[in-house]
């Protein structure tokens, strides 16, 4: 039984080094969008390398994040968590040393891959190592201090391209790393489930990763109207049917499809579709416009998205104690609404727009939004399966969000008709951004009725989340099996 008390050295250290491997790959998935335009101009490429600098690492962590989980139960959280680490590091260095979009795309793949195996790996060792009595505060602190490295990543990011240049934004992975990895072997105890098995659904791993990445070449690459484009949507949709399949036939699957026949967690999980898709194409296209039309510099965009995960780091715990009170229905309708509103203020952010009038009153519109809908909405997933499975529906909600961000934002520039160079011109991106953020706010406003018309209130039993405090905006928080019991 774990018995390493918070206050202790060790358990110290344990915090330090989770929160210092997880925030490594959670600064990665906000920091790179702030970079994209400098990328694009020094290696020569387009809008669709562009692209896929950002969904080429968000395909394989959102194929294999189930799988990296598992393969921790297995063989060792501390081993992987390890790791994963060191995989992203070294993925990281090639990103960063890379000669030319191809190698760069390529590299991202392979931090993905390392992002899979570190992030739940993060969050399972600060559940096994720490005595019951504490283990609902470390996980809290472990989600707040990362939300704090949420809020630090734009900002910094922009400081690195502005300064040192757009490669430090992944070279400075590798330290970190280097720093994590003998920290989590000197202070972090082994663990592991002894009830996993020995074989493991590599198969549905790889089905899940390929149909995502197939469907979105289709996606980017659309506008060529080549064959290649349509084999790559008929392969990808016959991947996606495959892994359905395979998913329902295997004796372990990655993803049992028997968790879907809970109707409000297939609903919850519809709406975190509809809401983060928006949040992905809003972070990819808002970074583009404050520097290629408005003109600001890496550092100024990245310092002006600050406030809505300022808003969710200062606001989110309330968020889930309202919705403890009220019920996440009036929660999870109001707040897409209110980030519909933030997406169809951004319309008045353009060339010469100012901070305080056009760009500030969105983001806290937006950011209000976000406090209001995502507490409620990982509760709502938690209280929609037995709590068993609570770090497996946990695991499924983050996923869907990750893939739900790639896909638009694979699917914005194509809907929006953006050209290759649309990131080169002022003029030709600001007139694609303002349908963009009409198509994100519709999207926003769908997932407000389908949570009107779907979400019912949680049984007064249902175990809270342990993540009370969030800070990121692209994906909502995970969560394990050893959530805090229900207030007497």
């Amino acid at each position: 039984m774990p018995d390493v008390r918070l206050a202790s050295p060790q358990g110290k250290w344990i915090l330090f080094t989770t929160v210092l491997g997880s925030s490594m790959a959670l600064l990665d998935s906000t920091v790179v969008n702030v970079a994209l335009p400098h990328i694009g101009r020094d290696l020569g490429a387009d809008l669709a390398a562009l692209q896929w600098t950002v969904n080429a690492y968000m395909v394989t962590l959102a194929g294999l994040i189930l799988l990296g989980g598992a393969l921790g139960d297995r063989f060792g959280r501390r081993r992987i968590f390890v790791l994963g680490v060191l995989w992203f590091a070294a993925a990281s260095l090639l990103c960063g040393l890379a000669p030319n979009a191809g190698v760069l795309i390529a590299a991202r793949a392979l931090q993905g891959v390392g992002g899979a195996l570190l992030t739940p790996g993060s969050l399972a060792l600060i559940q096994a190592s720490f005595h019951t009595d504490d283990r609902g505060r470390a996980v809290g602190l472990w989600s707040g201090f990362g939300g704090v490295g949420a809020a630090v990543g734009p900002f910094l990011g922009g400081w690195l391209v502005d300064g040192a240049g757009w490669r430090w934004v992944f070279l400075l992975n590798v330290p970190l790393a280097l720093l994590c990895a003998p920290v989590a072997l000197r202070h972090v105890p082994e663990s592991s489930d002894q009830r996993a098995h020995t074989r493991f659904d590599v198969l549905g791993a790889t089905l899940c990763a390929a149909a995502l990445a197939l469907l979105t070449y289709a996606l980017i690459e659309a506008r060529t109207a080549s064959w290649a484009v349509a084999l790559s949507a008929v392969a990808g949709a016959v991947a996606a049917v495959a892994f359905v399949l395979v998913e329902r036939r295997r004796a372990d699957p990655m993803m049992p499809l028997d968790v879907f026949s809970s109707r409000q967690f297939t609903a919850v999980n519809i709406v975190t579709l509809c809401v983060y898709a928006a949040f992905g194409g809003f972070f990819f296209l808002a970074a583009l416009q404050l520097q290629v039309v408005v003109g600001w510099s890496a550092l100024a965009a990245g310092t002006a998205l600050l406030p809505t995960t300022v808003l969710m780091l200062l606001l989110s715990a309330r968020s889930g104690e309202l919705a403890e009170r009220l019920g996440p229905r009036l929660q999870l309708t109001a707040g897409p609404l209110l980030c519909a509103a933030g997406m169809v203020l951004m319309l008045r952010v353009g060339p010469d727009a100012s901070y305080l009038a056009d760009v500030l009153p969105a983001l806290l519109v937006l950011g209000l939004g976000m406090v209001t809908l995502v507490a409620p909405l990982t509760a709502s997933v938690l209280a929609a399966v037995d709590t068993a499975r609570a770090g497996l529906a946990s695991g499924i909600n983050n996923a869907a969000a990750r893939a739900a961000g790639l896909v638009a934002v694979a699917a914005l520039p194509l809907l929006t008709g953006m050209g290759e160079d649309a990131y080169r011109s002022a003029p030709a991106f600001d007139d694609a951004f303002g349908p963009a953020m009409l198509i994100c706010a519709g999207v926003l406003v769908a997932g407000s009725v389908i949570a009107f018309t779907t979400v019912r209130r949680p049984a007064p039993d249902c175990p809270r989340p342990d993540c009370r405090t969030h800070g990121s905006v692209l994906t909502p928080p995970l969560e394990g099996d050893h959530l805090t019991p229900p207030a007497p």
